[in-house]
C-alpha cells in the first residue's frame, strides 16, 4: 500500500511537471508569435489552466515532503502528549478540509460539464477539462493527508524538519 501512495504523489507530481512545460510552450508560442507575426487564440487561457494544474497536482507530494509552510510556534513549544495531540487535531482539520475541498472540486468540473459551461475566452474551451487538474489535485491531497493522520496515529509518521527551514537567511 505504501509503494502504491507513494507512487500516486510521484505521479501527481510528474503530471504537474509535464503541466509546468506546458507553461512553458505556451509562453514560447505567444512569443514566438508576437515575433513572427502569427496568433494562436488561447495560449493565454491555456497558460493559465496548465499553472493552475501544476499548482494543485503538486500540493500532495510537496506535503509528503514536508514542504509546506506550516506555522509551528506552537506546536514546537509543546512536548509529549500535548504536542501529539496537537498534531493530530492539526491533521484532523487538515483533512477534513482537504477532503470537502476535493468534493468540492470534483463537484465544479462534474457540473461544469452537466452544463456544458465554457470558458469566455476565445479559446471557447470546456470548463470541465481544466477543471480536472484541480480536483485530481485536490483528490490527491485529500488522500496525502488521509496518509499523515493514519501515520501519525499509529505513531510511523516522520516528523522531518526541511533543511530550508533551518536557515536564517
Amino acid at each position: 500500500m505504501r509503494r502504491l501512495l507513494d507512487g500516486l504523489y510521484t505521479g501527481a507530481a510528474w503530471l504537474a511537471a509535464l503541466c509546468m512545460v506546458g507553461v512553458l510552450v505556451m509562453v514560447l508560442l505567444s512569443i514566438l508569435g508576437r515575433l513572427l507575426h502569427f496568433h494562436v487564440p488561447g495560449t493565454d487561457a491555456y497558460a493559465g489552466y496548465l499553472m493552475a494544474g501544476a499548482g494543485f497536482l503538486a500540493l500532495a507530494h510537496t506535503l509528503k515532503r514536508g514542504e509546506h509552510i506550516r506555522v509551528t510556534l506552537v506546536i514546537n513549544a509543546l512536548s509529549g502528549g500535548a504536542k501529539r495531540a496537537a498534531e493530530i487535531w492539526a491533521l484532523l482539520a487538515a483533512t477534513g478540509l482537504a477532503c470537502v475541498f476535493a468534493f468540492y472540486s470534483a463537484r465544479l468540473a462534474w457540473q461544469s460539464r452537466e452544463f456544458n459551461d465554457i470558458s469566455t475566452a476565445n479559446d471557447a474551451t470546456p470548463l470541465w477539462i481544466p477543471q480536472i487538474g484541480m480536483a485530481v489535485g485536490a483528490i490527491v491531497l485529500a488522500i496525502a493527508f488521509v496518509d499523515e493522520l493514519v501515520l501519525e496515529l499509529r505513531g510511523r509518521r516522520a516528523h522531518d524538519t526541511p533543511a530550508e527551514s533551518l536557515r536564517n537567511e
